[in-house]
């Protein structure tokens, strides 16, 4: 408000502003003066949360919008009562004539702001003529400061693309830059300090949204990181952390560390949402009304321009479907069951917005030992149905090969050498208290004591049951697993040689296996959820052997071990590896993946031999 007060052209709105529509308010009172437009549905980049690498089925280009029809539709809102006018996409900045819309947007008497939410590859080229064209706002969406994880998540390169366009934005007097980051539990929790620090130097809202389902993103509320989950990390970092004052239609709730130059703020759709003072309106890039982001109800606003409709009935049309519009998330009680379209088809939140699959990445029946699991799936926890048909094999595999106290498979003796080059000894069924059983692997013996013949994961009716650790004693707990990928000569060369078409192997892996240690609880149905101090692993080139030898080491200080979680980074790493070199071979053999040692616990220390 005083901004606008400053200049002239804002006096002038202020003066002359008109009663607001009747058209645009709802049957509960709520004023709709924010239009969201997207501009395309078309994106630069291929986010594997968002779309498969080759793309998503468009609508053809004679269906979308022109821009004549975009200003003619933002015209009559704003005539009604817009002030505010935010252009989404797809990738809003990859349509050819985005300067020109904005600059037709610009001369709307009693249009206020022009904003527009981008992934930022384009911004720093683009800015100073948008800006020049009369863009006053900016959004940029940004779901990780680590390089190397943004482009395994995007497969494309630009993490600098995008930091250039975050600074052009300050240079060029953009104050706040509004950075949008969706927060999700084993994917990027870990990074909510950094991006806090971030504002330190730089005038930026960091703005944390909470993850939110859409249709086909297979959404899980293990995966939502809650906003008062966030405000805890923060303010154990930043006690100081301070609470500012927020407009009545805010979807945000903001906070600030003294002496920042810039702010953080929370969406907070999910835990406590805003839908009493929500005043959003969106049409999408094929010209549909949709009045609510979560609901599937849509008007055509484009076949009635195209069929001559005059002003007077399409504002009738605008203003029937706000009339219908629901108290809260389109009038559903669980909007997990919603049906609606993928996030890159509305434009509602960042572009780039996690987390809408539009695709399964699993394979009805995988392999044994291939492991077909993609890579995309990596960075998208599926839910536990899905992880579950997935890994059940591996678990199969892990049971027969390893003959883990834990499992439940019967098995007297089972030579697996023609699978993982791997031999098992395997325990009897009448096995005595306090005995032992003896794992052969690649020729060396290892003794592991056993305080119970009873499986700790069974109940007295054999039914699974997950282990109370609650009396249990907290103490420190470590784990070293590992794992052996041998690739054959010409995928080991190319992996040496990072000529490999997917990316740099290695580095993919190595965050592969870190973010699959963080998701264990939700791949092994019966492992508790711990906060993990510390994981590491590397990955190392064997010659001789042409293969890649993967090592992973959890810690934590808490009531259970973490082997599983050193286990399942080695895996997921090794998986990560042949998913990325099977274009070249799918002679690829993953073998050795074992636990090297533990420490901690009422079963005392173990090493391998």
């Amino acid at each position: 408000l005083q901004e606008l007060q400053r200049s002239g052209r804002g006096r002038f709105l202020l003066e002359h502003a008109a009663p607001f529509s009747a058209f645009l308010t709802d049957s509960f009172g709520r004023q709709h003066n924010y239009l969201r437009i997207s501009l395309t549905e078309k994106c630069n980049l291929r986010c594997q949360y968002c779309m498969p690498e080759e793309g998503v089925k468009l609508t053809p280009k004679s269906e979308l919008l022109t821009a004549q029809e975009i200003i003619t539709l933002a015209r009559l809102f704003v005539k009604e009562g817009v002030e505010k006018i935010r252009l989404t996409g797809g990738e809003p900045l990859i349509r050819p004539d985005v300067v020109d819309i904005v600059g037709q947007l610009y001369k709307l008497e009693g249009l206020k702001t022009i904003a527009v939410t981008t992934n930022g590859i384009n911004l720093a080229r683009l800015l100073p003529r948008l800006k020049e064209a009369g863009l006053n706002a900016i959004n940029i969406s940004l779901d990780t400061l680590v390089p190397a994880k943004f482009e395994f998540i995007v497969r494309r390169k630009g993490f600098h693309k995008v930091m250039e366009g975050i600074h052009k934005a300050t240079e060029l007097g953009y104050h706040p830059v509004k950075v949008n980051c969706v927060v999700m539990r084993g994917f990027n929790e870990d990074e909510l300090l950094g991006f806090v620090d971030f504002t330190k130097d730089l005038p930026l809202d960091v703005r944390f949204i909470e993850y939110m389902p859409f249709d086909g993103n297979k959404w899980n509320f293990k995966k939502m990181v809650s906003y008062k989950e966030m405000l805890d990390t923060i303010k154990q970092r930043w006690p100081e952390l301070e609470k500012l004052p927020c407009e009545t239609s805010s979807t945000a709730k903001s906070y600030k560390v003294p002496h920042f130059q810039g702010q953080i703020s929370f969406i907070t759709s999910m835990s406590e949402h805003f839908c009493g003072s929500c005043n959003r309106l969106r049409i999408t890039a094929d010209g549909n009304l949709k009045v609510c982001l979560f609901g599937n109800s849509e008007v055509s606003l484009r076949d009635q321009l195209r069929s001559g409709a005059s002003e007077e009935e399409l504002v009738q049309i605008i203003g029937a479907a706000v009339g219908r519009k629901k108290k809260q998330h389109a009038g559903m009680f669980n909007i997990s069951q919603m049906k609606n379209r993928p996030m890159i088809l509305i434009g509602g939140f960042p572009v780039n917005k996690m987390y809408s699959h539009v695709t399964s990445f699993f394979p009805p029946e995988p392999a044994l030992m291939s492991f077909p699991l993609c890579q995309d799936a990596l960075q998208n926890p599926p839910n536990s149905e899905q992880w579950g048909h997935t890994f059940s094999h591996w678990l199969t595999w892990r049971a027969i090969s390893h003959k883990d106290p834990s499992s439940t498979f019967d098995i007297k003796c089972l030579e697996a050498s023609s699978v993982g080059q791997v031999s098992v000894d395997c325990q009897s069924k009448e096995a005595s208290p306090k005995s032992e059983f003896c794992a052969r692997d690649s020729g060396s013996y290892t003794k592991v004591p056993r305080d119970s013949d009873k499986l700790t994961h069974t109940d007295e009716e054999g039914r699974a049951t997950m282990v109370d650790v609650g009396g249990k004693p907290d103490s420190r707990r470590s784990a070293v697993a590992s794992a052996v990928v041998r690739l054959g000569e010409k995928a080991f060369g190319m992996v040496r040689q990072n000529q490999v078409k997917k990316g740099d192997v290695l580095a993919v892996a190595q965050i592969a296996g870190i973010q699959g240690a963080k998701l264990t609880s939700q791949l092994i149905p019966l492992c508790h959820n711990i906060p993990l101090n510390h994981v590491e692993v590397s990955l190392s080139l064997d010659e001789a052997r042409h293969a890649v030898v993967i090592r992973s080491s959890c810690q934590t200080w808490g009531r259970t071990g973490v082997e599983m979680e050193a286990l399942t980074a080695a895996s997921l790493a090794a998986l990560t590896v042949y998913d990325m070199c099977k274009a070249v071979t799918h002679d690829i053999v993953i073998e050795e993946v074992k636990l090297l040692s533990k420490t901690g616990g009422q079963r005392g220390d173990f090493s391998r031999v």
